[in-house]
Formats: C-alpha cells, structure tokens, sequence
C-alpha cells in the first residue's frame, strides 16, 4: 500500500510538495515544542525554509543550529529537501 502512494506521489510529480507539508506538519517533533510555539510563520518555496521566529534569542540559537535543522529535516524527508534556511 505504500509503494502504490508513493509511485502515485511520483506519477502526478507531487511528492515534493507532500514532503514539505509533512515536515511543516511535524515540525514540533523536528525542533520541540517550545520552539515551535515561538514559530509564527513556516513555510518552504524552492528548497529554502522561511522562518518567522517570535524570540530573539530562540532566533539567534536556530541561526547557530542552522546546519543541525537541515540536517535532520533532510533525514526525515530522505532527499534533499531543504538547501537553506532564511529567518524573517
């Protein structure tokens, strides 16, 4: 049953765009919850994630773990979902 979705992702050349609302989805689980209640806007337009972070300072510490956050969400998604992260 999940090869037949995902070769059906595949023919109708829609996978991408599932991945990336699976990971906007779980994003409490990649980051936790108390940085994803501090996270206001998400969303991800050709392999870059926009962030709107509420708190300076939980801001400046996902500016540091910048190549950590692609890291796992590329693993989580199983290709190279996101190249970049860009804070707004």
């Amino acid at each position: 049953m999940k090869e037949a979705i995902e070769q059906m992702l595949n023919v109708y050349k829609i996978k991408r765009r599932f991945d990336e609302t699976a990971i906007i989805a779980h994003w409490p689980d990649i980051v936790g919850k108390p940085v994803a209640n501090r996270t206001s806007e998400i969303f991800i337009s050709n392999k870059k994630l926009f962030l709107r972070i509420e708190s300076s300072v939980v801001k400046n510490e996902m500016v540091m773990m910048r190549s950590q956050i692609m890291e796992k969400i590329n693993a989580e998604a199983g290709e190279q979902l996101i190249e970049e992260i860009i804070f707004l």
